[in-house]
C-alpha cells in the first residue's frame, strides 16, 4: 500500500459537493493550495532559527548547545535546517500535525528524524497519556511513547492532535479543481458551444459515423476556433451548453484564490493574486499584514513547541530558548535592511558593531562601535563635563 493510498484511509478523504474526492494526491494538484504552502513553509525556511540563551542581562547564540546545530544547520544526515523546515510547514498545514522521532543522547537532542503524518495514528489513554503508533512501510506498527516523538500541532479541537486543513477546506478546493478541470475541457474542444447538429431527413450507421468523424476533424479543437462551420441538407446548429463568459468560469476561478487564501490565512496577492485597484503603498501594509498575521503566529506556535518538547525543563530554567530571527526576512532587500539598520544603531537599540554583525561584517576595532549612541535629545540633563560624550556618541 502507497503512502497516499494509507493517508486517505487514516485521514479519509471525502467527497466535495462538487463531486471531487479531496485528498493530498488531489489537493497539491490546485495551484493555489501549492503556493499557499509554499509561502508559508518558505517563510519559516527562509528566517534563521536559533537556540539563545539569556544569562547575565545578555541574550547571545548558545552554539555551544547541541540543539543549536540541529535547527540552525542540519536536523538529520540527509536534511538540511531549510529542507526540514519546510517539510514541518507542508506537514503542518495540510495535514494538521507533524511528526519527528527524537534520536537522545541522555537528555540532549542529537537528531531529528520526521516521519510520515499519513502513517502515524495518535492514541490517548484513559488518563491522558498519549502514544504513538507508526506504520513502518513493510506494514509493521511500532509504538512510540510521548516523550520520543516531537509533535508540532496546528489548530486543534480537542488538544492532542490537530485539525486536518484538507477537509476544513474541501469544499473551496473542490470547486477549484471542477472549474479548473470544466475549464481545461472546454479548451480541449476549441472552447466551442456543445449543442445539436440537425439535418434533415435519416442517417444510416455509416453516414452517422462519417458525419461525426467530420465534425470532430472540422471543428472541434483550438486549431478550429472561430473557423466557419459550413452546413448542408438544411443542417442546423442548436448549441445546449453556455460559453466559459456566460458560466462565468474566470470570475468562479478567481474566487476560489480568494476562498482558499482564506482557509490558509495567506494574502492573496503572496500568492500573485492582486486586486487591479492595489497600489505600492497598499502592497506594501499587505506583505506587512502578511508577517504580522501570517508569519508571526507560525514562529509562536514553532518556538513554544521547540521550548516545550526539545529542550529539558533545566535548560529553559538555565535560559535557553529558542527563537527566529525575523530580520531574515529583509535579506532580499538591502535598501529596507540599511534602514532598519541605521534606525537601531542611531536609536541606541544596537551598537555599531551589531550591526554589523546583522550583514555578517566584520567589527570595526574602534571602541565606540562597541557603545550604545544614545541620542542627545533624549537622554535629558546630563552632569557638568558629561554633555560634549553624550553629544560625540
Amino acid at each position: 500500500m502507497s503512502t497516499l493510498e494509507l493517508f486517505r484511509e487514516i485521514y479519509g478523504g471525502k467527497l466535495a459537493a462538487s463531486g471531487r474526492t479531496i485528498t493530498l494526491e488531489t489537493a497539491i494538484q490546485v495551484s493555489t493550495v501549492v503556493a499557499c504552502m509554499r509561502v508559508i513553509s518558505e517563510g519559516i525556511a527562509q528566517v534563521p532559527l536559533k537556540i539563545m540563551r539569556e544569562a547575565n542581562g545578555k541574550r547571545l547564540p548558545a552554539r555551544d548547545h547541541p540543539l543549536y546545530d540541529v535547527l540552525a544547520v542540519r536536523p538529520n544526515w540527509y536534511q538540511t535546517s531549510f529542507e526540514f523546515r519546510e517539510m514541518v510547514g507542508w506537514h503542518v498545514g495540510l495535514a494538521g500535525n507533524h511528526y519527528s522521532f527524537k534520536n537522545m543522547i541522555g537528555q540532549k537532542v542529537r537528531e531529528l528524524i520526521p516521519l510520515d503524518p499519513g502513517r502515524m495514528k495518535v492514541v490517548r489513554a484513559d488518563d491522558g497519556e498519549l502514544s504513538y503508533e507508526y506504520a513502518m512501510p513493510n506494514g509493521a506498527k511500532t509504538i512510540f511513547k510521548s516523550e520520543q516523538i516531537w509533535h508540532v500541532r496546528g489548530p486543534s479541537w480537542n488538544g492532542w492532535v490537530g485539525l486536518e486543513a484538507l477537509q476544513i477546506a474541501r469544499e473551496a478546493i473542490g470547486l477549484a479543481m471542477a472549474t479548473e478541470e470544466q475549464h481545461s475541457r472546454m479548451h480541449r474542444n476549441g472552447v466551442r458551444n456543445s449543442g445539436v447538429y440537425s439535418i434533415e431527413g435519416t442517417l444510416n450507421k455509416q453516414q452517422h459515423k462519417d458525419l461525426s468523424e467530420w465534425i470532430q476533424k472540422e471543428m472541434s479543437g483550438v486549431e478550429n476556433a472561430s473557423k466557419p462551420m459550413v452546413l448542408d441538407r438544411n443542417a442546423k446548429w442548436l448549441s445546449t451548453a453556455m460559453t466559459g463568459v456566460d458560466a462565468q468560469h474566470l470570475e468562479t476561478r478567481k474566487y476560489q484564490v480568494e476562498e482558499i487564501c482564506r482557509f490558509m490565512r495567506v494574502m492573496p496577492i503572496m500568492v500573485g493574486y492582486s486586486d487591479k485597484a492595489a497600489t505600492y503603498a497598499s502592497a506594501e501594509q499587505m506583505f506587512l499584514a502578511h508577517v504580522v498575521h501570517t508569519l508571526a503566529p507560525w514562529y509562536q506556535r514553532l518556538e513554544q513547541s521547540i521550548d516545550a518538547n526539545l529542550l529539558t525543563k533545566a535548560e529553559r530554567a538555565a535560559g535557553y530558548y529558542s527563537q527566529f530571527v525575523e530580520e531574515g526576512l529583509l535579506r532580499g532587500s538591502i535598501e529596507a535592511t540599511a534602514t532598519v539598520l541605521e534606525k537601531y544603531v542611531n536609536g541606541g537599540l544596537m551598537t555599531p558593531n551589531e550591526g554589523r554583525a546583522k550583514l555578517d561584517m566584520n567589527p570595526d576595532p574602534d571602541p565606540a562601535s562597541d557603545k550604545l549612541r544614545v541620542p542627545a535629545n533624549i537622554v535629558g540633563k546630563q552632569p557638568k563635563g558629561a554633555a560634549n560624550d553624550t553629544q560625540n556618541a
